[in-house]
């Protein structure tokens, strides 16, 4: 092994001896509430109320492409590279998948379709493919560490795009069981590929906000299957001469890669969203909906609200022309209406209702340096409300509802995706999705678990709106 070679081949090597008989049971069974999880998000962004399923079918129909793989929510297949694209950007549409906090990661969303799209393909066993899910979530977690999210996103970068090409690549080259000089080079071609600008901020369609992911997922399968044709690359992506993290970031913190690499899996580290938002405002969220569920308020009420999120991430949501990322439309939707649906991210309630509109001028987002000191690992979050009555009630959130530290209850989860869900499938096909993914480690082939995310036979009924 050559000293240029060093970390690409170390990072390598525990990629290609990942098996499923190396993951602890408990973070088997919360891979499969991540997927569950990820899958009704999913679902939901498939609905023809959002424009984006019909604009993929066209798309997928007018490519063709080998059928290997099932574009969910529909009859169509293609081939698995595509499968990863569209469903990977459907996996983060809605904004209410999973998401790691301190690499700032949607890894479910890039990864799931990823593994689902491959081991489709290859007729692959349960068990792999849930280790593959496993994997990838580790590796995009891990290179956004070492890039440094924080970095990424100070460079216009979207860390889910640039770190989960490398999650998307793990989950493949394993389920194609690519190993030695052919994994390398899968690497390299992963970071030649990867991409992702923020720029999506100034698309009101919030299609190519999530068709980062979609990238992300679509990158790492073609990366690895190009390679597992003999196709050639950079051996040695994390260090030489041009290295990854110089072309980003201009930072590179090794041992993020290999910190209790094998032992500490970041699938358990990942929070569980209860919002259809940027998870920059959840714990916001939290703290508003408390004091407007405890002391009984509404949008009404209102004078003033102060959020004061770190100092290094807050111009992310601050005034953001994107209402999915922008604190002052969403906390005056969520005081007005008691939650966050997409339905109301895609449809600006300010231009029917006079309570939210005049409230969401009202919202002040500052940047906080002292909350820096446990960003990002942690969105700590203070939100001050004012009412008209001169009273002030303050809410200082640490750890929101669906991080490790406060965990979704199973039912909770069930609820939230039968919520996100029942009007696209029936309840029937929900336990049947439920049961499977839930017995994943058990089934011969994926398919049968894919097979289920197709376009349901039975019509259900779709409403106007939320």
């Amino acid at each position: 092994m050559s000293e240029a070679q060093r970390v690409t081949d170390r990072f390598a090597e525990f990629v290609e001896n990942f098996t499923f008989d190396k993951i602890p049971r408990e973070v088997v069974s919360r891979a499969k509430e991540v997927l569950y999880d990820g899958l009704g998000a999913l679902i939901a962004a498939t609905s023809p109320r959002y424009d984006i399923s019909q604009v993929f079918e066209r798309f997928v129909k007018e490519t063709g492409g080998a059928p290997e793989s099932q574009i969910f929510g529909s009859n169509l297949r293609t081939n698995s590279a595509t499968a990863a694209l569209v469903n990977g950007t459907f996996g983060y549409y809605c904004d209410v998948e999973s998401h790691h906090a301190g690499a700032i990661m949607h890894a479910i969303a890039v990864v799931g379709p990823a593994a689902l799209a491959v081991g489709e393909r290859q007729h692959s066993h349960g068990r792999d493919v849930l280790a593959a899910i496993v994997l990838g979530i580790d590796v995009c977690c891990r290179v956004s560490y070492a890039l440094s999210a924080p970095a990424l996103y100070a460079r216009g970068f979207h860390p889910t795009c640039v770190a989960g090409t490398f999650g998307s690549l793990a989950a493949a080259s394993r389920l194609l069981n690519l190993k030695g000089a052919g994994l390398r080079n899968a690497f390299g071609l992963a970071g030649t590929e990867t991409s992702g600008l923020l720029a999506w901020v100034s698309d009101p369609s919030e299609h190519s906000r999530p068709f980062n992911m979609g990238l992300a997922s679509r990158h790492g399968v073609f990366a690895a299957h190009l390679a597992s044709c003999g196709f050639g690359g950079p051996p040695a992506i994390f260090e030489g001469k041009y290295p990854l993290w110089q072309a980003f970031t201009g930072q590179w913190h090794e041992k993020e890669l290999f910190d209790q690499l094998g032992t500490k899996f970041k699938t358990m580290e990942l929070y569980f969203k209860q919002y259809a938002c940027c998870a920059f405002i959840h714990p916001g969220l939290d703290g508003l909906l408390d004091i407007r569920s405890s002391e009984h308020l509404d949008a009404g009420d209102i004078a003033h609200i102060t959020l004061r999120f770190p100092k290094s991430g807050y111009k992310v949501i601050d005034n953001n022309p994107l209402r999915s990322h922008c604190a002052q439309y969403v906390l005056a939707l969520a005081m007005a209406k008691g939650y966050v649906h997409f339905y109301d991210i895609l449809h600006d309630q300010r231009n029917n209702n006079k309570q939210i509109r005049d409230l969401s001028s009202h919202v002040e987002v500052i940047g906080d340096q002292e909350l820096d000191k446990t960003y990002p690992d942690l969105y700590r979050s203070v939100i001050e409300v004012k009412t008209h009555s001169r009273k002030t009630y303050v809410r200082d959130i640490v750890h929101p509802r669906g991080s490790p530290e406060v965990p979704l209850t199973k039912d909770e989860l069930k609820t939230k995706f039968t919520t996100l869900t029942k009007d696209l499938i029936s309840k029937s096909r929900a336990d049947e999705i439920a049961t499977t993914v839930n017995q994943l480690e058990q089934l011969s082939d994926v398919r049968a678990l894919t097979s289920l995310l197709a376009k349901e036979s039975v019509e259900v009924a779709q409403p106007a709106s939320d």
